[in-house]
């Protein structure tokens, strides 16, 4: 939307205007959204005036009001579902990782989570016939996981057929499955368009859930539209900078507020939120697995969907479904192998 339709805003002159567009307001919708504190911090506006610019903003976006199941249902049906490339997995999760939702991954060390946010970045860039949303992602990377020869493997583990079609999707005509030129083509076209961060403290992760919002913002008219958004992992600065009983309401308050950026951008822009989370080891647990995930009820009320990876024999993991608003719970099993994330 260009930046003087603002100025159609109750209390929006140019200037205003000019300070909410480079605060990355830039849209009826994004404002309508955003609380007067928000607002009126990165907006540098008066909170009064920030009240009054939202409620203009929900009537001129037609937001904020009721509608029926039926209209509920029309809106569920643009959902994107993404493939995780393993059909067992898929069937769990009703067809794939959802769209305007957050998916929490979570598991010990070794289980497989920044395996998924690598085969996720590529399979989010198949054909929507293969199961893919035909965008591009944007992967925050707080413990240094992403690697690039990873995206290489999984790429080139994909099958033949596949291959073909994503070649062609990335504009490499006559695209060979079996020709390293073509390949290598590919790969740097699949490397391409995934927007990779590095987060050094929980601040400069929470800053680049603002980037991320610009990134999808800057692409969502473009052929390639940000449809995945990987954090790997949430909660690893929050768990190291905030240590102790005294720093968890704090920890808390922080980490609620980030997960409602990122819920906000999968909302606006028909995007995937998977998030992988680091567990801890319950001592109360005299039955059963002792591991559970760390970020408290803040994390288990906003996560939609909870995933539990666990370790099996060898290169198997078990995938449990432990939360979901509209599934049963139930668990599949994946191997890890050097072409991505396979079936038993």
């Amino acid at each position: 939307m260009p930046q003087e339709d603002l100025e159609e805003l109750s209390g929006v002159g140019p200037a205003t205007a000019e300070k909410l567009h480079d605060a990355g307001y830039d849209s009826f919708q994004s404002i309508a959204v955003a609380s007067p504190g928000e607002l009126s911090n990165t907006g540098d506006v008066g909170e009064s005036s920030a009240n009054d610019i939202i409620q203009s903003a929900r009537e001129q976006a037609d937001i904020g009001g009721f509608e029926s199941g039926a209209a509920v249902l029309e809106r569920r049906e643009q959902i994107g579902k993404l493939t995780w490339g393993v059909p067992e997995v898929d069937d769990l999760l009703g067809g794939g990782v959802e769209t305007q939702s957050i998916t929490e991954v979570y598991g010990e060390f070794g289980a497989g989570k920044s395996q998924v946010t690598h085969q996720l970045s590529v399979t989010v860039q198949l054909p929507k016939e293969h199961g893919g949303l035909e965008g591009s992602a944007v992967f925050v990377d707080s413990e240094d996981t992403f690697r690039p020869e990873r995206i290489d493997d999984m790429v080139r583990g994909l099958d033949d057929d596949v291959l073909a079609d994503t070649m062609e999707l990335h504009g490499i005509e006559d695209g060979d499955p079996t020709d390293d030129d073509d390949l290598d083509a590919l790969l740097e076209s699949v490397l391409d368009k995934i927007h990779v961060a590095k987060a050094f403290n929980s601040n400069h992760q929470i800053l680049l859930a603002e980037k991320a919002k610009e990134v999808a913002q800057e692409n969502e008219d473009t052929d390639w539209p940000v449809r995945l958004l990987s954090v790997d992992s949430l909660t690893a600065h929050f768990r190291a900078e905030y240590v102790g009983r005294g720093e968890l309401a704090d920890r808390q308050q922080k980490l609620n507020k980030h997960l409602h950026d990122l819920l906000r951008i999968g909302d606006l822009h028909n995007t995937a939120v998977v998030i992988t989370n680091q567990v801890q080891s319950n001592p109360d647990s005299f039955f059963g697995d002792p591991t559970k995930p760390i970020g408290g009820n803040i994390l288990g009320h906003t996560s939609t969907f909870r995933i539990y990876l666990r370790k099996s024999k060898g290169d198997k993991r078990i995938v449990r479904l432990v939360d979901a608003p509209n599934l049963a719970d139930g668990e599949a099993v994946m191997r890890v192998q050097d072409g991505g994330l396979k079936p038993e």
